[in-house]
């Protein structure tokens, strides 16, 4: 009987280690799956305190919080129930909506740069929240949480494709925990980021002349952070979404684009002794976003230039009948 109980003990330690290594698996599969995604969450980070200009301090959190929770239900309640039946059905579809996905930040890349270039022209400031109550403060919210659907659609959808050999329930609970972890991650930054011109004006009141310098810098810092924080995601998105399309066309047979980038990263990493591998990674993420770039460039071509020039070109020929 002791032989039984010893047997016994000894097979709940094994399952015991085989849990372990599972949660140790799952951990490890979403931390890939989650940095594949960092472009997208750059770009999340840096587009959402856009929506929170003119609230003001006692309502920037409870609204940080509701997009919070909208963000959560974008990924939990809808995309991940459809990602997980495309991935266990239809799993030769991945690929082109990863590259449809990659393609859409290759476009949103460098449509911020062509708005940097060419500003719309009577844009209007989004009027702050506080001057127009709570329906302009829910319309915000959900304006948010609308945005927030696109980038969590890209963001689950890529570390889906990261996890998609894993069985269904590990690629499941793989897909919850960076739903939670990229959630928390980039809205707990927002939050951050949208008080610490509060904390820093906090700070210059108390009577520590290190705690005013630091106050006082807080403040003067905060704009050119969020500045730096919308480069880093223009240059993140054009970056993530050409290396999707480089690799999604290769694995279509299209080759030639991703061996290019392939071979230049290796001639760069052979050539280089020491700092082959982190000058590699910088070869393919120099010609990953330059491909994004041209994609980007050639949809906002389509999407902006092309129907301008007609319409630039229709109003002469519109006033000429007239006259």
């Amino acid at each position: 009987m002791s032989g039984g109980l010893v047997a016994l003990l000894d097979d709940v330690a094994t399952l015991a280690r085989m849990a372990a290594a599972s949660v140790d698996d799952v951990g490890a599969a979403a931390g890939r799956a989650s940095a594949k995604a960092a472009g997208v969450v750059v770009d999340d980070t840096a587009v959402t305190p856009r929506y929170l200009t003119g609230f003001t301090a006692d309502r920037e959190l409870p609204a940080i919080k509701r997009i919070t929770i909208g963000s959560l239900r974008n990924k939990l309640v809808f995309i991940l129930p459809a990602a997980l039946l495309l991935s266990q059905f239809a799993p030769w579809l991945l690929t082109p909506l990863l590259m449809l996905g990659g393609t859409y930040l290759a476009f949103e890349g460098a449509e911020k740069i062509w708005e940097k270039l060419h500003p719309h022209e009577g844009h209007e400031e989004a009027v702050p929240a506080v001057l127009e109550g709570k329906e302009a403060e829910d319309k915000m919210v959900s304006g948010a949480v609308r945005t927030d659907f696109i980038l969590s659609a890209e963001i689950m959808v890529i570390a889906l494709n990261e996890v998609s050999h894993e069985p269904l329930l590990a690629r499941a609970i793989i897909l919850v925990v960076v739903a939670f972890g990229i959630t928390l991650g980039v809205y707990g930054v927002v939050a951050l980021i949208v008080k610490m011109d509060d904390i820093g004006l906090h700070l210059t009141k108390r009577d520590s002349t290190v705690a005013q310098r630091i106050g006082r810098a807080l403040v003067a810092g905060m704009p050119k952070v969020l500045t730096a924080l919308a480069t880093i995601g223009t240059v993140a998105m054009l970056w993530v979404g050409g290396h999707i399309l480089l690799v999604g066309f290769d694995t279509l047979g299209w080759h030639w684009p991703y061996g290019l980038v392939h071979h230049a990263e290796e001639a760069v990493h052979h050539a280089t002794g020491p700092l082959g591998g982190v000058l590699g990674w910088l070869t393919n993420t120099l010609g990953s976003a330059v491909f994004g770039l041209l994609v980007g460039v050639l949809v906002v071509a389509i999407m902006h230039v092309v129907p301008r020039r007609k319409t630039d070109g229709g109003e002469p020929e519109h006033a000429a009948e007239h006259a």
